[in-house]
């Protein structure tokens, strides 16, 4: 790899497919319900607003909310991603645009999948889409570690961390994400940063954390965002903005 060639960081939900279809609506069912047990007393399950709020809380401080069950509540990771990430038919709850295999083609350059997502469910979603052989990497939450510590997107450490392994420089990286957050980190520390909206008004719909919408964000192209596409297809078109 030269050192002009760049590395792209693929995210995966409401990125490379329409997670808020039906992914989302049932993880928030499934992570509630097992949150309402853990925090539960003599058997009886915490309240709505209680799981609400931990749930958020733990996703603002910390990037996800698996990190604050591990640390506050002795959770196993690989239980609560278990848990969360129950799915009947994982085929049919899918909904991605055409023409992504030809798109990721076109573009220059390593691409690595980094997704807060588990492995399990994001491995099965990018073969449904036929896209992991376009990615020279897959790295999924259970891997976001520094010094043995669960450091998620959008831990600096960990992408700092990731880029140092790589043997790339911050500016040479392009991340490409739905979540504001993100970008925001990724941005700080010299990454190149990409913001895809296509479905950030249907996640909005379901107030899933950390997306922090509202009417000026979803139109807005802020100082920490180099190209706002509504669609990853629309990535060929503005590789001159991300030299």
């Amino acid at each position: 790899m030269t050192n002009t060639t760049p590395l792209w960081l693929f995210d995966l939900d409401n990125t490379l497919h329409n997670a808020s279809h039906a992914f989302f609506p049932a993880i928030n069912e499934n992570m509630n319900r097992f949150i309402a047990r853990v925090l539960g007393v003599d058997g009886v399950d915490a309240d709505a607003a209680t799981v609400n709020a931990v749930r958020t809380d733990y996703w603002r401080r910390y990037g996800a909310t698996l990190t604050g069950m591990v640390k506050h509540h002795a959770v196993r990771p690989e239980e609560f991603l278990r848990e969360a990430h129950r799915f009947d038919d994982v085929a049919g709850m899918i909904r991605a645009e055409r023409g992504l295999i030809s798109l990721l083609k076109q573009l220059p350059g390593r691409k690595i999948l980094l997704t807060n997502a588990p492995q399990r469910y994001s491995s099965q979603v990018m073969r449904h889409l036929g896209l992991h052989r376009q990615f020279q990497q897959h790295i999924s939450i259970e891997s976001m570690h520094v010094h043995r510590q669960p450091r998620p997107k959008p831990s600096p450490q960990f992408l700092r961390k990731l880029i140092a392994r790589q043997g790339v420089a911050a500016h040479r990286c392009i991340l490409v994400e739905d979540t504001l957050t993100n970008l925001k980190s990724a941005k700080r520390i010299g990454m190149r940063t990409v913001w895809v909206t296509g479905y950030l008004a249907e996640s909005a719909k379901i107030q899933w954390p950390g997306q922090q919408l509202s009417r000026s964000n979803m139109t807005k192209r802020t100082r920490y965002v180099d190209v706002k596409v509504k669609s990853v297809r629309r990535l060929a078109d503005k590789l001159h903005r991300l030299r």
